[in-house]
């Protein structure tokens, strides 16, 4: 199973970026899917993920309000459109899906897409 990420850039504060995520096969219609970030000397944090038939969205806490997952089953695809983008949001996101689970997406239990990079300037 292979996830490609895109529509990572440049933006400047306040502005909006939406990041896209394909899957090689239709895993999406089972599993949870989601998406994670790493800033530079920082760890992997979760961003936010969907449950399998999208009845159920969560979000950290940092980026609720201004970021929202979605999905689409019938095309492989999890979308993650981000608002009101701050420079504590430049990281390179990545997407993942659950091996195992359709509820949220664990870290230690998931495919991972190759990530694509966020930067927000002040």
């Amino acid at each position: 199973v292979q996830l490609q990420a895109s529509g990572g850039g440049l933006v400047q504060a306040g502005g909006s970026l939406r990041l896209s995520c394909a899957a090689s096969r239709p895993i999406f219609d089972s599993y949870a899917v989601g998406w994670f970030r790493q800033a530079p000397g920082k760890e992997r944090e979760f961003v936010s993920d969907v449950d399998w038939d999208a009845s159920h969205t969560y979000y950290s806490d940092s980026v609720k309000g201004r970021f929202t997952i979605s999905r689409d089953n019938t095309k492989g695809t999890v979308t993650l459109q981000m608002n009101s983008l701050k420079p504590e949001d430049t990281a390179v996101y990545f997407c993942a899906a659950d091996r195992f689970s359709g509820v949220r997406v664990r870290a230690n239990s998931a495919h991972w897409g190759q990530g694509t990079q966020v930067t927000v300037s002040s």
